[in-house]
């Protein structure tokens, strides 16, 4: 099992790329399902769940070409399935997205209910409630969500989403992309991702509005068509590298982001200390103030406010600001799991239901320490970069999900790093 071997102390300095968003690619490529023609996606990250994913699509019969290194054109116009094994969804919740684009293109489905991270319950039941609005028969058999639509063809409805859901509300709606008649979603997901996938389903032949706001409005059409899109830069890479940037007291120009889609994440690091300069619409120069940091409160908050996904990296970064900082973590309810290895790295925090009480500035030392889920992986390797001594990082196979090739990319900026297997280095991370 591959481990990251990090000698910290050092500010790391220079220029780095931002990679494709995963979690915009992933119903992106989710949504080729609902056509037989040729979708070419540019942009796609190379991580572990697209690589899951990709083989999801080829098990079902797709075909899928990457004529170049982060290109994908896929063709499912041959599925043979209409299954998503569990061998594959038990790695990758996000797997749960072929559901809808089977449903609605062919009138069945049968998906395997999702593993992934193991930070709290992540219930599919919005998603399976929302499609017998649109008219489908679910039921769960063996572990399986098995739905069909009785007449072929799901139906327009309108409902509201009890609680906001991103995967839920892409879910539904590629589903109701094909559905009869016109579809209603409230209490929509108003992620940059949403917008990305309407943007590509509307190039297919969709008719949605409303995109990044609470109400969608979809006119579901008879077919979708090929068509060609570029996946918007990966927000929350950004922002893990705004934070090492910062904590690790560097300066760095942070190039083919767009500083739009974290509007709220740069607002509160700038609260704190951290100077962040955008240099233009995809460029932005990052340095911790002279004058340190500061502690400040933070509650994570469905987009547009302060996302989950930077709550384990600002949390690492509170260790190292003035003060005593209050992280409240309103999204998922077992979250802190990244809390118990900082403090073996030395930092001094108390947990007490949903609210991690972080005292900095305290002194990280390096120790061994485990990775429980993707984005506290990160929030690790961050803490390791500013530590003292050596930390080694087990189960990096987490933070693979989600980082392209995230080691060379430190290394690139100065960092102190390696990749370890079976006790050996292993060298440089290549996309092949």
């Amino acid at each position: 099992m591959d481990k990251f071997l990090i000698r910290g102390g050092i500010p790391l300095r220079g220029k780095v790329e931002i990679s494709g968003a995963k979690n915009s690619a992933l119903p992106c490529l989710a949504a080729t399902l609902l056509t037989p023609d040729t979708v070419t996606l540019h942009n796609v990250p190379y991580v572990k769940d697209l690589i899951t994913l990709r083989r999801l699509l080829e098990d079902m019969g797709a075909t899928v070409l990457t004529p170049e290194l982060r290109t994908h054109k896929i063709t499912a116009k041959n599925i043979e399935t209409f299954e998503a094994p569990y061998e594959l969804v038990k790695t990758m919740r996000a797997s749960v997205l072929a559901l809808g684009p089977l449903l609605a293109r062919f009138g069945q489905a049968k998906v395997s209910l999702p593993g992934g991270c193991a930070i709290g319950t992540r219930p599919i039941d919005l998603h399976l409630r929302a499609f017998e609005r649109l008219g489908a028969v679910v039921s769960l058999e063996s572990g399986d969500v098995v739905a069909t639509a009785p007449q072929g063809r799901l139906i327009g409805a309108e409902f509201s989403f009890e609680k906001v859901t991103v995967t839920g509300t892409e879910n539904v709606m590629m589903a109701a992309a094909l559905a009869q008649g016109k579809t209603v979603i409230r209490n929509a997901a108003q992620e940059p991702e949403i917008e990305d996938l309407a943007e590509l389903l509307n190039k297919m032949g969709a008719r949605i509005k409303g995109a990044g706001t609470p109400v969608l409005e979809i006119e579901g059409v008879e077919h979708l068509s090929g068509a060609e899109h570029t996946i918007i830069p990966d927000r929350i890479e950004t922002g893990t590298f705004i934070v090492a940037a910062a904590i690790t007291q560097g300066e760095l120009e942070i190039k083919s982001c767009n500083p739009e889609h974290i509007k709220a994440v740069i607002e509160k690091l700038r609260e704190v200390g951290v100077q962040i300069e955008e240099l233009n619409q995809s460029t932005l120069s990052v340095r911790c103030s002279p004058a340190g940091l500061r502690a400040m409160d933070v509650t994570t908050e469905p987009h547009p406010l302060f996302p989950t996904d930077m709550q384990a990296q600002y949390m690492a970064l509170m260790t190292q600001a003035d003060g005593t900082s209050a992280v409240t973590e309103t999204i998922f309810e077992n979250r802190f799991m990244h809390a118990s290895e900082l403090i073996r790295m030395g930092a001094d925090i108390q947990i007490s239901g949903n609210k991690a009480m972080v005292q900095g500035k305290t002194p990280l030392t390096g120790a061994r320490i485990l990775a429980s889920d993707l984005r506290a992986s990160a929030s690790l390797v961050l803490a390791a970069l500013c530590a003292s001594g050596e930390t080694l990082i087990d189960r990096v196979y987490h933070i693979d999900r989600g980082y392209e090739t995230i080691v060379d990319k430190l290394s690139s900026i100065g960092a102190n790093i390696e990749r370890i297997t079976d006790g050996l280095a292993a060298g440089a991370e290549r996309p092949n």
